[in-house]
């Protein structure tokens, strides 16, 4: 059984040595390399990391590497199973899920994903409306409606809830992976070609990156496709207080990011 999981990557990093995770150089294409695979050689969609953020390693992942079971996750994120009670006094680098464990999920799961993200007094399309434009997930919409109109419903379904799987991070048995990218990156495509970024920062121009996140759900729940959840660790401390602040500004004075946390 072969498991590969890219671990998206701009910069020198820490990352962890067992076989199964590849660290991948995102954005890659015309910068200067920092000793990790680049995600511009191949079939590759490089120079789109500023708009497509992670999804160019998985692209590059899904075009040139052959696995039974494929991952994403990030230089700053992993899984784990390591209970919370267990993680005290530990650092996050010893946490990490290890390949040994990898292989004991996958053989009794087809799709590992994070633990549901709860927004708690904002469902998932006005969260995202209100920190980001509503006007991508309105594209969105319609571009599903005429591309794959038998997922609309779930479509709306998930932009309804409060809870969803963030970040872009899965496991998945390699049928899955194939079909996912396949049903994905061409609602995408048609995304980045109805969007016009010219007035948007860096930060807001990741767009195509952040609606994929929802739409890994709308796949799920369109395919009723069983899967485990597991909790995501950060490598470095979030700033929950920045972090809930810039929450509340965005869904009560119309304040949108402008930065990660």
């Amino acid at each position: 059984m072969k498991v590969k999981i890219i671990v998206a990557a701009h910069k020198k990093y820490w990352m962890p040595q067992d076989s199964c995770y590849l660290p991948v150089h995102v954005g890659k294409q015309g910068k200067e390399p920092i000793g990790y695979q680049g995600d511009d050689e191949g079939e590759n969609i490089s120079e789109k990391n500023p708009w497509y953020c992670e999804l160019t390693g998985m692209y590059w992942m899904w075009k040139n590497v052959q696995a039974d079971y494929y991952g994403l996750v990030h230089y700053r994120r992993y899984f784990t199973v390591v209970p919370p009670i267990k993680r005290l006094g530990k650092q996050p680098s010893e946490l990490v899920l290890t390949e040994r464990q990898v292989k004991r999920l996958v053989k009794k799961y087809d799709v590992i994903l994070p633990k549901k993200r709860n927004y708690v007094v904002e469902t998932i399309g006005s969260h995202y409306a209100h920190t980001h434009y509503k006007e991508h997930l309105e594209i969105t919409k319609n571009i599903i409606k005429e591309l794959c109109p038998a997922y609309e419903e779930a479509f709306e379904w998930v932009m309804s809830q409060r809870k969803g799987h963030m970040f872009n991070m899965f496991i998945m048995k390699k049928e899955l992976f194939y079909e996912y990218c396949e049903w994905l990156f061409p609602i995408l495509e048609n995304l980045e070609q109805q969007v016009d970024i010219t007035e948007y920062d860096a930060f807001q121009a990741r767009y195509v990156g952040r609606v994929s996140e929802i739409l890994l759900n709308v796949w799920i729940h369109q395919k009723e496709i069983a899967y485990h959840e597991i909790p995501v660790i950060s490598m470095e401390k979030i700033k929950w207080g920045k972090k809930l602040v810039s929450f509340f500004k965005a869904k009560y004075l119309n304040e949108k990011y402008n930065g990660s946390f």
